[in-house]
């Protein structure tokens, strides 16, 4: 028997059901348990549906909402990969690319196509829509560590060169003024921390 579009539509809204229970790194801002990544999906498309003016370039908005909503269904198979982590980012790509192969083949076969390409043009960061969604995707964590005193850069003994490092190319790229302002934050937060020793 041949499975209908509205079924595979279905299995794949059920199976990324699952992104809820993904917890990721960051806490909420109330600091009262960790975000899980459908919240942080959610939390950036609504970043790309007021923010847009700040991006790079023209960008359609639409596509990066989509894009945005997209980008970590993926951690339904491949879990949370958080940027301070120890995981290799080679390896990361492979088991994300695999889960992505696997989630999107769920849908008819013209959509996943479809949806597929958009995660891939993503994580590639090359147009415009893609470098913006990405700006936004290091920005909103950046801005939770900095609501939250630290968050997970305290957590994870992460130095301000790291931070510059790790969130400044992106944002910067995808969304020149936030970064500007981000930088500020930043400093501004690692001024009133203590010295790390030696």
């Amino acid at each position: 028997m041949q499975v209908s579009a509205l079924e595979r539509q279905l299995n794949f809204l059920r199976e990324i059901d699952r992104l809820k229970s993904v917890l990721r790194q960051s806490p909420l801002l109330d600091q009262s348990r960790r975000e899980n990544s459908a919240e942080h999906s959610w939390h950036l498309a609504m970043y790309a549906l007021l923010l847009g003016d700040y991006a790079c370039g023209p960008v359609n908005t639409e596509r990066v909402i989509k894009m945005l909503l997209l980008h970590d269904v993926v951690e339904v198979d491949a879990g949370d990969f958080p940027i301070h982590g120890q995981s290799a980012p080679g390896a990361q790509a492979e088991v994300e690319a695999r889960a992505a192969e696997r989630l999107f083949g769920l849908l008819p076969p013209e959509q996943g196509a479809e949806l597929l390409a958009l995660w891939r043009e993503f994580e590639l960061a090359e147009s415009a829509d893609a470098c913006f969604a990405k700006a936004l995707d290091r920005f909103q964590p950046l801005l939770i560590n900095v609501f939250t005193g630290g968050g997970t850069w305290t957590q994870n003994d992460v130095s301000l060169e790291q931070v510059l490092s790790r969130y400044g190319p992106v944002i910067q790229k995808g969304a020149p003024q936030l970064w500007l302002v981000c930088e500020q934050w930043v400093r501004r937060h690692f001024a009133k921390q203590p010295e790390q020793p030696i």
